[in-house]
C-alpha cells in the first residue's frame, strides 16, 4: 500500500467512528510535486518547486453533502478534516442531487496501459528521471531554447510534474496511480523596420510541447522554430475583415479543443441544454474524429491519473467519430441526471463547473511524406510547423495562423467564440506565403468552423500540447478550413 493509499484508508476508518457506518464519504489523496524554471531577457530568473500533499474528502450524511480539505496528514490533522467536515454536513441544505459512490471496480489495464506505478500494477510509461529532473536538468532545455533563437530576445518555462494519487470511499473502491509530465513553453522576440522607415515594431514567434519525460523536450528545436516564426512575421500588413480560408497551426487548434471540452462536451452543460452537442448527429465534418485519451495511446505514456475524483476508473472517450457527435463527459451527478454512467471525469469542480475531458486529442490525417532523416519533404519556411506545410500548398488564398489567445465564448450554445490571433499570421496566395499580416480580431462558431464540408485537410502529426494555465494536455495536428471570420484588427 503506499502512503497516499494508507492516508485514504485513516480518513475512511475516521468518518466510520466519527459519523456512522450510514454516512457515505469519499477521499483523495494527491501528493503532487511541481518544478518550474522560469526565463526572460534570454536569462534564468527564477527555479521554484513546490511539493504538497492534499487530503480532500466529500461526505453525505442525512441527506446533506460538505466537503472540505487539509494538508495536514498526521492524525490529529486527519482527525480535524473529519470533524470540522462532518460539522459542515449537519448544517448543510439538503442535497437531493447526491448521486451515491462508486463501487469497487478495477482500474482499465490492457498489455500497452502506461501511467501508474508499483501498487496498482500499471508502471509502464512513468518516467523516473523527470519525476526527479532538477533545476540544472530544466536549465539545460532552457539554454539550448536561448542558444536556438540565435540572438533574439527570449521568455517562458520549462516544468515538470509529477503526481502520486489515491481513492478511497465507504463502498469499499481503493486505487492509488501516478503520473508524471514535462512542458516547454517559450517566446522569441524580434525587432523590425520597414523598407522605407517609416514604420516599425516587434514580432513573436512561439513554440510549446509537452511530453511524458524531460528528455523528449529539444529545447534547440523549440528555440529555433520560436525564432524562425519572429523573423518571418516582420513587417505585417493590415487586413480587411472578413470570411477567410484559413489554416491552423497546433497551438491555434489546440485552443478549440480546450472550449469545445470546456463548454461543448461538458455533461452538466449538455444535460442543461446549453451545449450545442447532439448525441448520434454529424455535427462535424466527416474528417474529424475527436478521442479523449487520459490513459495514453500510440506509446504515450499516460498524461493522467487512471481513476476521476470519484474513484471510476477512466478510459478513453471517443466523443466524436467520422462527424457524428457520440458522447459528453459526465461524473457522477451529471450521468445521474442524464440517465447515463459517470465517463470518469469527476474533479474537485465538476459538481460546480460541469465535468471537463482534459485530454483531447484530434485525430491527425494519413501522415505526409518524409525522408530518410525525419525532415518533411513539404515546401515551406522553417516558420510552418511541419504537418501544415502539406495544408498550405492547398490554399488559393488565406490565413496561415499560429496561435489564438484571449479567447471569450459569446454564446455557449453555439459556441460563438471571440478572440485574438498572436505569434504570427501571414497571408497566403497561391499555396505560398507571401506576407506577414498583423493580428486579427475574430469572432466565429468554432463547431460551424468544423461542421460538415468546412474542414478541408487535416495535418499528418498530432502535436502534444500544454494547457497555458492548467494541467491538460491536448493533441493536435493543423487544420485548414474552408472559413474563419475575421471581424478587426488586434485593437478593434
Amino acid at each position: 500500500m503506499s502512503a497516499e493509499l494508507d492516508v485514504a484508508a485513516r480518513v475512511v476508518e475516521l468518518i466510520r467512528e466519527l459519523a456512522g457506518r450510514g454516512a457515505e464519504a469519499e477521499v483523495v489523496v494527491r501528493n503532487e510535486v511541481e518544478a518550474l524554471t522560469r526565463f526572460a531577457n534570454s536569462a534564468i530568473h527564477q527555479n521554484v518547486a513546490d511539493v504538497t500533499t492534499g487530503v480532500r474528502l466529500r461526505l453525505h450524511t442525512g441527506g446533506r453533502t460538505a466537503g472540505g480539505s487539509t494538508t495536514v496528514t498526521d492524525p490529529d490533522g486527519l482527525r480535524t478534516l473529519v470533524e470540522r467536515t462532518l460539522a459542515a454536513a449537519r448544517v448543510s441544505p439538503p442535497d437531493a442531487s447526491w448521486a451515491g459512490l462508486t463501487r469497487p471496480a478495477a482500474l482499465h489495464v490492457s498489455a500497452g496501459h502506461p501511467g501508474s506505478g508499483e501498487h496498482s500494477g500499471l508502471s509502464f510509461g512513468f518516467d523516473e528521471a523527470t519525476a526527479h529532473a532538477g533545476p540544472a536538468d530544466r536549465a539545460a532545455r532552457v539554454r539550448d531554447f536561448v542558444d536556438a533563437a540565435g540572438g533574439l530576445e527570449t521568455a517562458g518555462y520549462c516544468r515538470t510534474v509529477a503526481v502520486a494519487a489515491a481513492f478511497a470511499n465507504t463502498a469499499g473502491q481503493a486505487v492509488e496511480g501516478r503520473t508524471v509530465e514535462a512542458a516547454m513553453d517559450g517566446i522569441a522576440r524580434s525587432g523590425w523596420t520597414a523598407s522605407d522607415g517609416a514604420s516599425a515594431g516587434w514580432a513573436d514567434g512561439v513554440a510549446r510541447l509537452a511530453a511524458s519525460r524531460l528528455s523528449g523536450i529539444d529545447g534547440a528545436a523549440l528555440g529555433a522554430r520560436a525564432a524562425a516564426k519572429a523573423r518571418a512575421a516582420g513587417q505585417p500588413a493590415e487586413l480587411p475583415p472578413g470570411s477567410y480560408e484559413v489554416v491552423l497551426e497546433p497551438d491555434a487548434v489546440k485552443d478549440l479543443l480546450e472550449n469545445l471540452a470546456t463548454f461543448g462536451f461538458n455533461g452538466k452543460s449538455w444535460v442543461q441544454r446549453q451545449s450545442f452537442a447532439e448525441l448520434g448527429r454529424a455535427q462535424f465534418d466527416p474528417a474529424v474524429t475527436i478521442v479523449d485519451e487520459p490513459l495514453g495511446s500510440r506509446a504515450e505514456p499516460a498524461p493522467g491519473l487512471p481513476f476521476d475524483d470519484e474513484g471510476t476508473p477512466r478510459r478513453s472517450l471517443v466523443l466524436v467519430r467520422d462527424g457524428v457527435t457520440r458522447a459528453v463527459a459526465h461524473d457522477r451527478t451529471s450521468a445521474a441526471q442524464a440517465g447515463a454512467e459517470s465517463t470518469g471525469h469527476a474533479s474537485p469542480y465538476s459538481r460546480s463547473w460541469g465535468p471537463q475531458a482534459t485530454h483531447l486529442r484530434l485525430e491527425a490525417s494519413d501522415p505526409v511524406a518524409f525522408t530518410a532523416d525525419g525532415t518533411s519533404t513539404a515546401d515551406g519556411p522553417a516558420a510552418i510547423a511541419e504537418s501544415a506545410r502539406p495544408l498550405v500548398a492547398r490554399v488559393a488564398r488565406g490565413l496561415l495562423i499560429t496561435d489564438l489567445w484571449y479567447t471569450r465564448v459569446l454564446d455557449p450554445k453555439s459556441l460563438v467564440v471571440t478572440g485574438l490571433t498572436r505569434n504570427g499570421v501571414w497571408l497566403i496566395e497561391d499555396g505560398k506565403i507571401v506576407s506577414a499580416v498583423g493580428n486579427v480580431r475574430f469572432t466565429q462558431s468554432y463547431p460551424q468552423a468544423l461542421g460538415p464540408g468546412r474542414v478541408l485537410g487535416i495535418g499528418g502529426e498530432s502535436v502534444l500540447l500544454p494547457e497555458s494555465w492548467g494541467r491538460a494536455r491536448y493533441a493536435a495536428p493543423a487544420l485548414h478550413l474552408a472559413g474563419w471570420n475575421v471581424t478587426g484588427n488586434a485593437s478593434g
